[in-house]
C-alpha cells in the first residue's frame, strides 16, 4: 500500500533551475537579515526597560 502512494506522487527535480541558487542566496539572506532586526529591537527593548527602571528609581528616590 505505502509503495501505492508513492508512486502517485511526483518526482522532485534535484537540479536547482536557473536562477535557483539567486534565490535561495536571496532567502538566507533575508532570514539573516530578520534574525538581526529580531536581536536588534530585543536588545533596544531591554535597554529601553533598564533606562525606564533607573528613571523610576530616581523619581522615587527624589519623592522621599
Amino acid at each position: 500500500m505505502e509503495s501505492a502512494c508513492r508512486k502517485d506522487q511526483p518526482k522532485l527535480n534535484s537540479t536547482p533551475t536557473r536562477g535557483g541558487g539567486a534565490k535561495q542566496k536571496s532567502a538566507q539572506q533575508e532570514l539573516r537579515q530578520r534574525t538581526e532586526v529580531y536581536t536588534l529591537n530585543k536588545v533596544m527593548t531591554q535597554q529601553e526597560q533598564q533606562q525606564f527602571e533607573a528613571f523610576c528609581k530616581q523619581m522615587l528616590s527624589q519623592g522621599e
